[in-house]
């Protein structure tokens, strides 16, 4: 026989799974916020990224136009054009990479993040839902089986009582 202190029990941690489910959903609703920020903040770094870009090959230019002018001259100014030809070839590299890590930034961070930010709203959201109506359906299943057990150990002492009375 199901006894009334068991029901209690399983009643209590029902309500401590479905608080604890509950904490957890509202965690991610609050992160929200957090990631949105994050996402903007990114997507401000790769657009000064971009723009540094820009000022950064329009300057190589300029400097490589300034050691193209030094390596044609005569004398001793032609190895200083062949410095800085090589300097300036150096952070063509060094703009690549920027470049480099300014696209992987767009394609491999803020693009995926955004699309699955709007993805967690959606299934925060739906969980939400589909707990609170299974949770409502199941306190009330429960409800339902303490209140039928209840009346059933009544019935069994009623029950009980009788026929200890008939015995006699």
């Amino acid at each position: 026989m199901v006894d009334l202190a068991n029901m209690e029990t399983v009643e209590k941690e029902c309500g401590a799974l479905g608080g604890l489910f509950q904490a957890i959903v509202n965690d991610m609703k609050c992160s929200y916020p957090v990631w949105e920020d994050f996402s903007a903040k990114a997507t401000k770094l790769h657009s000064q990224l971009r723009t540094t870009v820009l000022a950064a090959v329009a300057f190589l230019d300029a400097f490589q136009k300034v050691a193209d002018m030094a390596t044609n001259t005569r004398g001793a100014t032609r190895d200083i054009g062949s410095a800085l030809t090589r300097m300036c070839m150096r952070h063509r590299s060094i703009e690549a990479k920027l470049r480099q890590f300014t696209n992987a930034l767009m394609e491999s961070l803020i693009t995926p993040l955004q699309d699955k930010i709007e993805d967690w709203k959606k299934t925060a959201n739906q969980l939400d839902k589909d707990h609170a109506k299974e949770y409502k359906r199941s306190r009330h299943e429960i409800k339902k089986k303490s209140s039928d057990t209840m009346k059933l150990q009544k019935k069994a002492r009623k029950d009980g009582g009788k026929q200890n009375a008939l015995s006699i």
